[in-house]
């Protein structure tokens, strides 16, 4: 049997042939400050159970690394449904939903098999997160299967996942894979780790109608702080859910129906309308604030702050007000002063794209009466142009 050569961070060391990236991980977990979770080969992500094909170059992930924290993140998710179900029983659970990301942590919730949601006793809290532990100590094997769409369709309802089974009914694939933790199996949309051991760190705390499973942060995945709720944000998650159900599609395979039975129209126009309600709510809100002159619309390139501003404008203009909607990408320095990011390329995202100096200069002339001019950013020259655009506040104006 020959050996095969394996290159890590600048090393080479040979193994047997077939030997396992889990091998490799296990041999040069020293030199890694974090648990190695997966490997990337010739830019593709390997789980540790499988074998090397040959003679390679490897990265190693770890949950410090965002691949790494989102495998980390699935297999803790894994783990607590494990848990719940052993803890709680199946037969009392109709479903664990696991909702939404909720700064360090993920908000979940249980619907109880006699109707309406399910929330831990402190009690049930401790064993379920006792018995998280227990699973973690003895290093079960999260192990993949690859098994075909029916199979995955029986599994799903022998498990009680019924939105998989149903979400399953519309998969083309032939084949899936699956994972299985002490005899519980399941589907995710991603890697796995290689064993329970590796999923140390994590709290679970109540809240609000569920339960939160708190996480360590990626830039230290060996501590759990704790978990800070973000009210607002969650409250607006709740919310879309709710719009959700109004809709009756709250999970993929139920807009999956809607879309194959010729609903979508109907389904568009009913978001749409639900949309344009909220919107009227938040500029009554402004409204009622007399002394509030800004309101500001902060998201990532491309989520639309834009086409909301010019729906937000409408409403307000309707009850009266006057807003002039101002984009920063106005103040953006000339191209020329652009900062670069490390491979020479112009970074816009960076603070100091913006002429801030300029940006306070006007927001303060204009909340003191004065009249200002608003620049126009010319993307194709680069430079700041003005182009008449002047502006007077007065006492229903609103920025």
């Amino acid at each position: 049997m020959g050996n095969i050569r394996v290159r890590i961070n600048g090393v080479t060391k040979e193994y047997e042939e077939g030997a396992t990236y889990r091998d490799v991980a296990k041999d040069v977990q020293g030199e890694f400050e974090h648990e190695i979770l997966l490997m990337i080969e010739g830019g593709t992500l390997k789980e540790l159970y499988k074998k090397i094909d040959g003679d390679c170059e490897l990265i190693p992930l770890t949950a410090g690394d965002e691949t790494g924290r989102r495998t980390y993140t699935r297999g803790v998710i894994f783990l607590m449904l494990c848990a719940v179900y052993e803890t709680i029983g199946k037969e009392l659970v109709e479903k664990i939903r696991v909702e939404y990301s909720i700064g360090n942590g993920i908000y979940c919730e249980i619907d109880s098999a006699e109707g309406g949601l399910r929330q831990f006793t402190e009690k049930e809290l401790e064993e379920v997160k006792k018995r998280m532990k227990e699973l973690v100590s003895l290093d079960l094997p999260i192990v993949k299967r690859v098994v075909s769409r029916s199979e995955a369709i029986k599994i799903f309802h022998q498990e009680r996942l019924y939105d998989k089974e149903h979400l399953f009914k519309y998969r083309r694939e032939s084949q899936s894979s699956v994972y299985t933790m002490n005899g519980f199996t399941d589907y995710f949309f991603g890697y796995m780790p290689y064993s329970t051991g590796s999923l140390k760190y994590f709290d679970i705390i109540n809240y609000e109608k569920g339960f939160v499973i708190v996480l360590p942060e990626k830039k230290n995945p060996e501590k759990v702080e704790e978990f800070k709720p973000m009210q607002k944000f969650f409250s607006t998650l709740v919310r879309t859910n709710d719009w959700c159900a109004a809709m009756d599609i709250e999970n993929v395979a139920e807009l999956n129906d809607v879309i194959s039975e010729g609903g979508i129209n109907e389904m568009i126009l009913l978001q749409e309308a639900l949309q344009e309600k909220r919107i009227a709510e938040m500029a009554e809100m402004i409204k009622h604030r007399p002394d509030a002159k800004f309101i500001m619309i902060a998201g990532p390139s491309s989520s639309g702050k834009t086409t909301f501003s010019r729906r937000l404008s409408i409403q307000l203009r309707t009850i009266g007000l006057m807003p002039h909607p101002i984009s920063v990408d106005n103040y953006f320095v000339d191209r020329k002063h652009t900062p670069r990011d490390e491979d020479g390329n112009y970074d816009f995202e960076v603070l100091e794209a913006i002429d801030i100096e300029k940006f306070n200069q006007d927001m303060n002339d204009l909340l003191a009466g004065k009249t200002v001019q608003i620049p126009s950013f010319n993307f194709e020259t680069g430079e700041r142009e003005y182009k008449g655009d002047f502006i007077t506040m007065g006492k229903d104006d609103i920025l």
